[in-house]
């Protein structure tokens, strides 16, 4: 599970083997865990988070979605 980018509490993170998946990254905290599609940004799954850290944790991946694109793309290829 590489991490890609921790922010605050947060942790970024992909799967190594997610075969016929769309880019994603899935993001915890503590026993909390979501799932956000990257292209067109949208919540895949959620197990814990309240709807307003969602939020923030949505602004978080559009303020980094470049990069959480690209090493998406580099390590899934």
């Amino acid at each position: 599970m590489p991490t890609v980018l921790r922010s605050g509490p947060y942790r970024l993170y992909f799967y190594s083997h997610e075969p016929n998946e769309p880019p994603h990254i899935h993001v915890d905290r503590g026993e909390a865990s979501c799932k956000f599609w990257l292209t067109p940004i949208a919540l895949a799954s959620n197990l814990g988070f309240r709807p307003k850290e969602l939020r923030t944790i949505e602004t978080i991946v559009i303020a980094n979605l470049s990069s959480l694109t690209k090493a998406w793309r580099e390590f899934h290829g």
